[in-house]
């Protein structure tokens, strides 16, 4: 490389965990030198941080890969590069497979990235990791695992974050990797065990994002619910979500993927009842039926699900409530099929995620007996998302008349307000329209309150309230 700075553009697929992933990448390319663009095409690095969950988002992460690679031949860009879950996942396998990506990196590649992309531009042959099964580089016992262990490419320093995207809201990771063994997911395998992150950084984090224009912190990690447990405190988080919520600029905080199995009383009012934090559950149902559950390695039922909803609108009647679903599981019965549609019919939740079953690599599910079709799992699929979209219109109905507190996060032209209200988490949940927002009101991360007058699925439109802030 000549003496002019270098430029990367980070491409960020997949969920919230993978954009603080790009963040840190980000920091650390940024303190080397490296200047950060938006489009690919001005960069000398296309980084493209994949995800690698589910059929649809593998195929989402290589066409990414594949349309960088085709950047190569009429401008700036000189490579390719593929980090992120499905690269941490595959390694080698990808590599071979998918010879337009220059290099394939693991994330024990992170701490030392930019060295990594400065010998990919340099023309020197990277050799693509063999994946493994990340749960063993971390002792059994949560407790042990905070320790410092040579060779786990574990950071205990915070790592450095650059924002890759901007606007009001910013996820804020609590923890990575998870501890459950459910039999349709691999992600504890590439993810590892569960490794809390201090409380002390956490709240380091928050305050500078807050210094960079965030108002609302959406928590992240594999399992939420289980954040303190490895730190000696399995009720940490109720403990700190108030400190978050009280940080100076801060107006809401949300926290994501609960485990039901793990929801304690004492959490539950603490989101539905702390200033500043959003009432709003995310809660990783996945079915309602018994049978189902077992064979996923998870726990409850209908009738326990249906306390838990009863519990949380008991404690906060507005609250918003989310879950995905899994249709067409091994062994799922038409009665199975009709649990779930007792259990979405009466919990009426404000936000619905349909997935079909298919087999993940490395999962214990693919062993088992009564695979179904393709062409039953697709009914059942289009059967539950037919069933849950009505249902979450009619829940979004009830909140007619309702008012909401709206984050502000596009003002169009003609004066159109677009925000989200507590209910509404990023990307997933549907947003609200306000119209009619005086000038001095229209101020992107504010928080205005506005009265809903009518919806359309989960989306809502409303009209400020007279005297609101």
């Amino acid at each position: 490389m000549s003496s002019a700075r270098r430029r990367v553009a980070l491409v960020t697929l997949g969920c919230a965990r993978n954009e603080v992933d790009s963040d840190e990448l980000a920091g650390r390319l940024a303190a080397d030198g490296w200047d950060l663009v938006a489009d690919a095409s001005d960069a000398d690095v296309a980084l493209v941080n994949t995800c690698g969950f589910v059929e649809a988002a593998k195929k989402d992460s290589i066409d990414t890969v594949l349309a960088a690679a085709d950047l190569k031949s009429g401008s700036r860009t000189q490579a390719v590069v593929a980090v992120g879950c499905l690269a941490e996942r595959y390694g080698a396998q990808l590599a071979e497979s998918l010879p337009e990506a220059d290099a394939v990196l693991g994330f024990d590649d992170y701490q030392d990235i930019s060295a990594r992309l400065q010998s990919v531009l340099a023309g020197e042959a990277h050799v693509p990791h063999a994946p493994r099964d990340r749960r063993k580089l971390l002792p059994v016992s949560p407790v042990a695992r905070q320790a410092p262990r040579p060779g786990t490419a574990r950071a205990e320093a915070p790592s450095p974050r650059v924002r890759v995207t901007d606007g009001p809201v910013a996820p804020l990771k609590l923890a990575s990797g998870c501890d459950r063994r459910c039999s349709f997911c691999a992600i504890p395998t590439f993810r590892g065990s569960f490794v809390s992150r201090r409380p002390s950084d956490v709240l380091a984090e928050a305050r500078w994002l807050a210094d960079h224009g965030v108002r609302e912190l959406f928590l992240v990690s594999e399992n939420s619910t289980s954040y303190g447990k490895d730190l000696g405190d399995l009720r940490l988080l109720e403990t700190l979500l108030p400190e978050l919520a009280a940080v100076d600029g801060i107006e809401r905080v949300r926290v994501s993927y609960l485990q039901p199995a793990e929801m304690r009383p004492g959490l539950v009012d603490v989101i539905a009842a702390t200033p500043g934090v959003a009432p709003y559950f995310d809660l990783s149902f996945q079915h309602s039926s018994a049978t189902v559950l077992r064979r996923m390695r998870r726990f409850g039922d209908t009738e326990r699900f249906l306390e838990l909803v009863e519990r949380i609108r008991a404690a906060a009647p507005a609250a918003g409530i989310r879950s995905n679903v899994i249709v067409g599981f091994p062994g799922e019965t038409e009665d199975d099929v009709a649990e779930l549609e007792k259990f979405l019919t009466g919990a009426r939740l404000d936000a619905v995620g349909v997935f079909g079953y298919s087999d993940e690599d490395g999962t214990e599910a693919i062993s088992f007996d009564g695979h179904h079709d393709e062409h039953v799992v697709r009914e059942r699929v289009e059967r539950i998302t037919w069933l849950a979209d009505e249902l979450v219109s009619q829940r979004a109905e009830d909140r007619h008349g309702e008012t909401v507190e709206v984050l502000v996060e596009q003002v169009a032209a003609d004066g159109t307000v677009e925000g989200r209200a507590a209910h509404q988490a990023p990307e997933v949940d549907g947003t609200t329209t306000v119209h009619g927002l005086p000038a001095d009101r229209r101020v992107v991360g504010r928080i205005v309150p506005a009265q809903v007058t009518g919806s359309e699925g989960a989306d809502l439109v409303a009209l400020p309230v007279k005297g609101g802030a």
